[in-house]
């Protein structure tokens, strides 16, 4: 017996496939975006000696603006490359926010079209 799926779930992988198509289009802004995360983070940890690891986790645990404090920056410039890592940071997540809610507005108007 086959019974038809939800509409949530009908909803659900419309968004899943819009979120998709779009964040194609936004590819390569994106990839741009942690690239610069990932070398600002490196300059950072390098004038820092820190590790690379250490460089990168900084990087995108304070771009996301987490910020957990285990490393922080302590000389004046570095503290200006983590305040731009931070920029940057925000634009990823307004770009993943801005592509995540058109996917939904797409999927939305189109589920409601059809019924």
């Amino acid at each position: 017996m086959h019974t038809e799926p939800s509409p949530a779930r009908t909803l659900r992988r419309a968004f899943l496939r819009e979120l998709w198509a779009s964040l194609h289009i936004v590819w390569p802004i994106l990839w741009g975006l942690l690239a610069i995360m990932a070398i600002i983070g490196g300059l950072v940890g390098w004038l820092e000696n820190w590790s690379l690891g250490d460089s990168l986790y900084f990087a995108y645990v304070s771009g996301l603006t987490i910020g957990y404090g285990d490393l922080s920056p302590t000389q004046p410039a570095t503290k200006l490359l983590a305040v731009s890592l931070g920029f940057t940071g925000i634009l990823l997540t307004a770009l993943l926010g801005a592509v995540a809610v058109q996917a939904l507005s797409r999927c939305k108007s189109d589920f409601a079209a059809r019924a």
